[in-house]
Protein backbone atom coordinates (compact mmCIF):
# COMPACT_ATOMS: atom_id res chain seq x y z
CA UNK A 1 0.00 0.00 0.00
CA UNK A 2 1.75 2.95 -1.45
CA UNK A 3 5.54 2.49 0.21
CA UNK A 4 4.49 0.45 3.18
CA UNK A 5 4.06 -3.33 3.36
CA UNK A 6 1.34 -5.13 5.29
CA UNK A 7 2.37 -8.66 6.09
CA UNK A 8 -1.33 -10.78 6.70
CA UNK A 9 0.26 -12.40 9.85
CA UNK A 10 2.06 -11.29 12.67
CA UNK A 11 5.79 -12.93 12.86
CA UNK A 12 9.62 -11.57 12.65
CA UNK A 13 10.73 -9.13 9.81
CA UNK A 14 13.72 -10.41 7.97
CA UNK A 15 15.30 -7.74 4.94
CA UNK A 16 17.69 -8.58 2.50
CA UNK A 17 18.35 -6.11 0.11
CA UNK A 18 15.18 -5.63 -1.91
CA UNK A 19 13.34 -8.88 -0.28
CA UNK A 20 10.97 -8.79 2.37
CA UNK A 21 10.65 -11.95 4.47
CA UNK A 22 8.05 -12.37 7.43
CA UNK A 23 8.57 -15.90 9.80
CA UNK A 24 5.04 -16.55 11.02
CA UNK A 25 5.58 -16.54 15.17
CA UNK A 26 2.54 -19.31 15.28
CA UNK A 27 1.09 -21.81 12.79
CA UNK A 28 0.88 -25.44 11.56
CA UNK A 29 3.56 -27.15 9.76
CA UNK A 30 1.82 -27.33 5.99
CA UNK A 31 4.54 -29.46 3.55
CA UNK A 32 6.41 -28.54 0.74
CA UNK A 33 7.86 -30.40 -1.65
CA UNK A 34 12.08 -30.65 -1.41
CA UNK A 35 11.16 -29.79 2.50
CA UNK A 36 13.41 -32.19 4.61
CA UNK A 37 11.02 -33.55 7.69
CA UNK A 38 11.94 -35.67 10.57
CA UNK A 39 8.95 -38.46 11.15
CA UNK A 40 7.44 -40.89 12.99
CA UNK A 41 6.10 -44.34 11.37
CA UNK A 42 2.73 -45.10 13.05
CA UNK A 43 1.31 -47.69 10.22
CA UNK A 44 2.34 -50.23 8.04
CA UNK A 45 -0.26 -51.24 5.19
CA UNK A 46 1.34 -53.95 2.42
CA UNK A 47 2.33 -50.69 0.11
CA UNK A 48 3.19 -48.00 2.03
CA UNK A 49 4.24 -46.71 5.70
CA UNK A 50 1.89 -43.49 7.36
CA UNK A 51 4.23 -41.23 8.91
CA UNK A 52 3.98 -38.66 11.29
CA UNK A 53 5.02 -35.69 10.40
CA UNK A 54 3.47 -33.20 12.98
CA UNK A 55 1.30 -32.02 10.24
CA UNK A 56 -2.98 -31.85 9.41
CA UNK A 57 -2.17 -34.22 6.55
CA UNK A 58 -0.91 -37.53 7.52
CA UNK A 59 2.24 -38.76 5.17
CA UNK A 60 3.07 -42.00 3.01
CA UNK A 61 6.35 -43.54 2.25
CA UNK A 62 5.60 -45.57 -0.60
CA UNK A 63 7.39 -49.63 -0.45
CA UNK A 64 8.45 -48.89 -4.34
CA UNK A 65 10.18 -45.96 -2.57
CA UNK A 66 12.71 -47.82 -0.19
CA UNK A 67 12.51 -51.69 -2.40
CA UNK A 68 12.61 -49.98 -5.84
CA UNK A 69 10.12 -50.55 -8.80
CA UNK A 70 10.48 -54.35 -8.55
CA UNK A 71 8.76 -54.64 -4.90
CA UNK A 72 6.64 -57.16 -4.93
CA UNK A 73 4.25 -57.04 -1.74
CA UNK A 74 3.94 -61.31 -1.44
CA UNK A 75 8.07 -61.38 -1.19
CA UNK A 76 8.91 -58.24 0.87
CA UNK A 77 7.77 -57.42 3.98
CA UNK A 78 7.87 -53.60 4.68
CA UNK A 79 8.27 -53.98 8.41
CA UNK A 80 12.09 -55.31 7.65
CA UNK A 81 12.83 -52.17 6.53
CA UNK A 82 10.91 -49.67 8.93
CA UNK A 83 8.50 -50.58 11.83
CA UNK A 84 5.98 -48.74 14.39
CA UNK A 85 7.82 -46.31 16.08
CA UNK A 86 11.07 -45.53 13.74
CA UNK A 87 12.28 -41.98 13.32
CA UNK A 88 12.92 -41.42 9.85
CA UNK A 89 14.35 -38.39 7.72
CA UNK A 90 12.91 -37.88 4.51
CA UNK A 91 12.04 -35.45 1.75
CA UNK A 92 8.53 -34.31 0.62
CA UNK A 93 8.89 -35.77 -2.32
CA UNK A 94 4.90 -34.55 -3.75
CA UNK A 95 2.34 -32.63 -1.97
CA UNK A 96 -0.90 -31.05 -2.84
CA UNK A 97 -4.23 -30.47 -0.45
CA UNK A 98 -6.00 -32.79 -3.27
CA UNK A 99 -3.95 -35.60 -1.75
CA UNK A 100 -1.83 -36.37 1.19
CA UNK A 101 1.93 -36.03 0.83
CA UNK A 102 4.31 -38.25 0.00
CA UNK A 103 8.09 -38.82 1.06
CA UNK A 104 10.81 -40.49 -0.27
CA UNK A 105 14.09 -41.91 2.05
CA UNK A 106 16.09 -41.98 -1.73
CA UNK A 107 19.02 -40.10 -1.24
CA UNK A 108 21.90 -38.67 1.16
CA UNK A 109 21.45 -38.41 4.86
CA UNK A 110 17.83 -40.16 4.35
CA UNK A 111 16.48 -42.99 5.65
CA UNK A 112 16.14 -44.61 9.52
CA UNK A 113 17.14 -42.57 12.84
CA UNK A 114 19.00 -44.98 15.00
CA UNK A 115 19.01 -43.48 18.45
CA UNK A 116 18.45 -40.01 19.77
CA UNK A 117 15.53 -38.16 21.56
CA UNK A 118 12.63 -36.51 19.26
CA UNK A 119 11.89 -33.11 20.80
CA UNK A 120 9.59 -31.30 19.09
CA UNK A 121 8.74 -27.19 18.18
CA UNK A 122 6.95 -24.80 16.52
CA UNK A 123 7.48 -25.98 12.79
CA UNK A 124 7.10 -21.88 11.88
CA UNK A 125 10.53 -21.59 15.22
CA UNK A 126 12.29 -23.94 12.40
CA UNK A 127 14.08 -21.23 10.73
CA UNK A 128 14.94 -19.17 14.24
CA UNK A 129 16.99 -22.59 15.62
CA UNK A 130 18.70 -23.01 12.22
CA UNK A 131 19.87 -19.36 12.25
CA UNK A 132 21.76 -17.80 9.45
CA UNK A 133 23.69 -20.38 7.19
CA UNK A 134 23.10 -23.15 10.24
CA UNK A 135 24.90 -20.71 12.71
CA UNK A 136 22.45 -21.34 15.48
CA UNK A 137 22.34 -24.94 15.21
CA UNK A 138 26.09 -25.36 14.68
CA UNK A 139 26.30 -23.48 18.28
CA UNK A 140 24.32 -25.70 20.06
CA UNK A 141 25.66 -28.82 18.43
CA UNK A 142 29.42 -28.14 19.13
CA UNK A 143 28.21 -27.01 23.00
CA UNK A 144 26.61 -30.39 23.64
CA UNK A 145 28.54 -32.70 21.48
CA UNK A 146 25.17 -33.65 20.27
CA UNK A 147 24.01 -34.28 16.39
CA UNK A 148 21.16 -32.39 15.83
CA UNK A 149 19.04 -33.57 12.90
CA UNK A 150 16.28 -30.34 12.52
CA UNK A 151 13.39 -31.50 10.21
CA UNK A 152 11.35 -28.73 8.64
CA UNK A 153 8.04 -29.88 10.29
CA UNK A 154 9.27 -28.97 13.69
CA UNK A 155 10.53 -32.60 14.99
CA UNK A 156 14.20 -32.99 15.70
CA UNK A 157 16.22 -35.50 17.00
CA UNK A 158 19.28 -34.96 18.83
CA UNK A 159 22.20 -37.66 19.82
CA UNK A 160 25.10 -38.18 22.02
CA UNK A 161 26.32 -38.31 25.80
CA UNK A 162 22.78 -38.07 27.75
CA UNK A 163 24.35 -34.54 29.63
CA UNK A 164 25.03 -33.26 26.15
CA UNK A 165 21.15 -34.04 25.00
CA UNK A 166 19.98 -32.26 27.77
CA UNK A 167 21.69 -29.31 27.07
CA UNK A 168 20.76 -29.18 23.76
CA UNK A 169 16.73 -29.83 24.33
CA UNK A 170 17.51 -26.63 26.87
CA UNK A 171 18.99 -24.50 24.22
CA UNK A 172 16.38 -25.59 21.65
CA UNK A 173 13.74 -24.84 23.81
CA UNK A 174 14.85 -21.87 24.83
CA UNK A 175 15.36 -20.93 21.41
CA UNK A 176 11.51 -22.04 20.36
CA UNK A 177 10.03 -19.31 23.45
CA UNK A 178 12.09 -16.69 22.40
CA UNK A 179 12.02 -16.67 18.79
CA UNK A 180 10.38 -13.37 18.72
CA UNK A 181 12.99 -11.77 20.76
CA UNK A 182 16.08 -9.50 19.59
CA UNK A 183 19.50 -10.46 20.34
CA UNK A 184 19.11 -14.66 20.26
CA UNK A 185 22.05 -15.64 19.37
CA UNK A 186 24.01 -13.77 22.28
CA UNK A 187 21.12 -14.72 24.70
CA UNK A 188 21.86 -18.47 23.64
CA UNK A 189 25.48 -18.17 23.73
CA UNK A 190 25.44 -17.04 27.47
CA UNK A 191 23.02 -19.60 28.16
CA UNK A 192 25.33 -22.50 26.53
CA UNK A 193 28.49 -20.62 28.41
CA UNK A 194 27.04 -20.53 31.63
CA UNK A 195 25.71 -24.32 31.81
CA UNK A 196 28.69 -25.85 30.60
CA UNK A 197 30.71 -23.74 33.27
CA UNK A 198 28.36 -25.55 36.06
CA UNK A 199 28.23 -28.50 34.47
CA UNK A 200 32.20 -28.33 34.68
CA UNK A 201 31.80 -27.95 38.61
CA UNK A 202 29.70 -31.51 39.02
CA UNK A 203 29.10 -31.28 42.64
CA UNK A 204 27.57 -27.43 42.92
CA UNK A 205 25.00 -29.15 40.60
CA UNK A 206 22.08 -31.30 40.56
CA UNK A 207 21.89 -34.25 37.73
CA UNK A 208 19.32 -33.11 35.13
CA UNK A 209 17.00 -36.33 34.52
CA UNK A 210 16.74 -37.99 31.40
CA UNK A 211 13.87 -36.07 28.94
CA UNK A 212 11.31 -37.93 29.88
CA UNK A 213 8.70 -39.68 26.96
CA UNK A 214 5.46 -37.41 25.83
CA UNK A 215 2.21 -39.09 26.07
CA UNK A 216 -0.23 -39.01 23.48
CA UNK A 217 2.38 -39.82 20.53
CA UNK A 218 3.39 -42.98 18.51
CA UNK A 219 5.84 -45.23 20.77
CA UNK A 220 9.74 -44.69 19.94
CA UNK A 221 11.19 -48.06 19.38
CA UNK A 222 14.54 -48.54 21.16
CA UNK A 223 17.13 -45.98 20.34
CA UNK A 224 14.80 -43.13 20.21
CA UNK A 225 12.87 -41.35 22.68
CA UNK A 226 10.61 -38.22 22.58
CA UNK A 227 10.70 -34.96 24.53
CA UNK A 228 9.07 -31.56 24.69
CA UNK A 229 5.39 -30.70 22.76
CA UNK A 230 5.05 -28.41 19.70
CA UNK A 231 3.05 -25.53 19.72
Amino acid sequence: MGDKLYSLRVGLCEIEGNRVKVIPLSGPYVPKVDDIVVGIITEISAFAWTVDINSFFPAFLPAQSVFGRRFNPERDELGSRFRVGDAIVAVVAAFDRSKDPMLSVSGPRLGRVPSGVLIKISPVKVPRLIGRRGSMSKMIEDASGCRITIGQNGYIIVAGPPEGVVLAAEAIKMVEEQAHTSGLTEKIERFLAERLGMMEQPDAVEAHPTPAPVEGKAPMNEGISSEGKAS
